[in-house]
């Protein structure tokens, strides 16, 4: 039996999501049930970018010299125990074979965007094959969750939407890392970070 997976950006979403869309869900773990439909969550940002000595050893001393540190691609990781137990859940969820199509149900804006985009891009490659909808709603009446649904987006639609919140994140990292540390080694020291 087909089955849509939708993920949300929080438990509380969730919650209101599964007791918005027709049919009766049951709660099974940390994710809502119906025979047609999943509803699970994230928890905010489950995946940060890697520290620069993930990409180059080297990058573990910080050394004036070394900067700017510009990787070829940003590379990315669950941002902690927890977060890893949640991204492999909804991994297994968006490999599970039953599952064929995918929902963003994530925050309305680009951070929502991203937030459900990281967590497709750390998935197994089986689940990049899926088709991706967008549902787009803010307000959290059962009448506004509903209409939403009726109405899904397509996820080509969105994908300026994640194109900012990538060059956002990207561009802080860029800015944040080169910035601190060329300011630490010049002016501060190992005890004095200067984090800009």
């Amino acid at each position: 039996m087909a089955r849509s997976l939708i993920i949300c950006e929080k438990p509380s979403v969730a919650r209101d999501v599964a007791g918005a869309l027709p049919g009766t869900f049951s709660k099974k773990g940390d994710f809502y049930e119906s025979p047609a439909t999943i509803v699970a969550f994230a928890v905010g940002h489950l995946v940060e970018q890697v520290d620069p000595d993930a990409y180059d050893a080297k990058f573990k001393k910080w050394v004036y010299d070394d900067l700017p540190i510009v990787p070829d691609g940003f590379k990315y990781q669950a941002r902690d125990a927890r977060a890893a137990k949640t991204l492999k859940a909804l991994h297994k969820l968006m490999s599970d074979p039953e599952v064929d199509t995918l929902v963003n149900a994530c925050d309305a804006g680009r951070e929502g965007e991203l937030i459900f985009k990281l967590i497709l891009e750390t998935a197994p490659k089986k689940a990049h094959d899926k088709p991706v909808k967008r549902a787009w709603f803010s307000s959290m009446t059962s009448q506004a969750i509903r209409d939403a649904f009726a109405h899904l987006r397509a996820d080509e639609e969105m994908q300026p939407l994640e194109a900012a919140a990538r060059a956002r994140s990207e561009a802080d990292w860029l800015v944040g890392m080169n910035a601190t540390r060329a300011a630490t080694t010049k002016a501060g020291s190992v005890r004095k970070v200067l984090s800009l």
